[in-house]
């Protein structure tokens, strides 16, 4: 396979900079998720990375962030993975002087904030640093040259949205709708099916790209089987949005057409599918896949201050796609009503349930 694929409107989303309403200072569910799964990934480290398979052909550890978006987190995460193999490789070796370099590659697609993410570098890390620009769904790097892959809250962005969404004629036609959620059958099938294909893209090139014995910890957000899509908190988030466009279509401020015409490129898959999806990949063993919590306490459910921040975070991960596809003169005032709406969002659902996928791959 070669280079990545060229990126699409509905993916080009995050909000870059600084500034009040950007993804650098409002990814409040990620970074959340970085802290819940640090023990989780030291874990895994010490238990299943085999240092010296991987230091047996390079004296560099080479760590990859997939979808590393804008913000703080990253950093820390890749903090985390890199004292955590520090601590594996003084278990395993006698001579802690002559420790592994490492070498970070941030990827995220062309239109991140790249200008953003370095300038904020920690001045203090111990690794090299380099971008990476393009889509997760194809190749990014030379075969067998990577150790370490990690991706927090990405791999729920699909490589496109299903095109029979947008066709009238096909009982996939998504009309009056922003999402899968409470939708006909052929919707989330085409969701589902458009989810599968990008995943066998993504570990097809991810197994090409990794040494053998070579770590993948991947974190995002999943649907607990037997549970309603609509009742979780990604469903409710998304339910809530397209809430508040289809009040804004009915009163005239946006039209039916247009809102019949976009589609959230997201999905979230059951802990079933995505174990499906890598043993029939073979090329990795399963060394844990479990649900999650993404680590807001159950203590922060009551309070305004975390649905204003989970508001923030949205707009923020949103904005840019939403003003691509409805104009930027509505975007105040439709988050302006799903703040309203979010006021009355039912506690059960929120983020402090086991709603996340947590995954360790090992690269045969």
């Amino acid at each position: 396979m070669g280079a990545s694929a060229t990126t699409t409107p509905e993916l080009d989303a995050m909000n870059g900079g600084d500034g009040r309403f950007s993804y650098a200072k409002n990814s409040f569910l990620q970074g959340h998720s970085v802290n819940a799964s640090k023990e989780k990934i030291g874990e895994a480290i010490a238990e299943k990375l085999d240092l010296k398979i991987l230091l047996s052909t390079s004296k560099t550890i080479r760590i990859v962030d997939v979808g590393c978006s804008v913000g703080p987190n990253t950093f820390l995460a890749i903090q985390n993975i890199i004292e955590s193999i520090e601590r594996k490789y003084q278990a395993q070796y006698l001579n802690i002087n002559q420790k592994p370099e490492f070498q970070v590659f941030f990827n995220d697609l062309t239109s991140n904030d790249f200008n953003t993410l370095f300038s904020s570098l920690p001045p203090n890390r111990q690794y090299f640093a380099a971008g990476v620009p393009g889509s997760f769904h194809g190749r990014l790097f030379p075969e067998g040259s990577i150790h370490f892959f990690y991706s927090c809250i990405a791999l729920h962005i699909l490589s496109k949205v299903p095109e029979e969404l947008l066709d009238m004629n096909s009982p996939s036609w998504n009309k009056g709708r922003i999402h899968y959620i409470n939708a006909p059958d052929e919707v989330v099938n085409a969701y589902a099916t458009q989810y599968a294909k990008g995943i066998e893209i993504f570990l097809d090139a991810r197994a090409k790209e990794m040494v053998s014995g070579g770590m993948a910890v991947m974190i995002f957000p999943a649907n607990p089987t037997g549970i309603p899509y609509s009742q979780t908190f990604t469903g409710a988030m998304f339910e809530l949005l397209e809430s508040s466009l289809l009040d804004m279509a009915k009163e005239g401020k946006i039209s039916e057409a247009q809102v019949d015409s976009f589609n959230l490129p997201m999905y979230v898959p059951s802990l079933e599918e995505m174990m499906e999806l890598v043993q029939k990949n073979g090329c990795f063993d399963i060394e844990k896949m479990e649900l999650t919590s993404p680590g807001v306490h159950a203590s922060m459910t009551n309070t305004s201050s975390m649905g204003k921040a989970i508001v923030m975070h949205v707009r923020a991960g949103m904005e840019r796609m939403l003003i691509q596809h409805f104009g930027s003169e509505i975007i105040d005032e439709l988050f302006n009503r799903y703040a309203k709406k979010f006021e009355e969002f039912p506690h059960h659902v929120l983020p402090s349930k086991k709603v996340q996928l947590f995954v360790v791959l090992i690269r045969k």
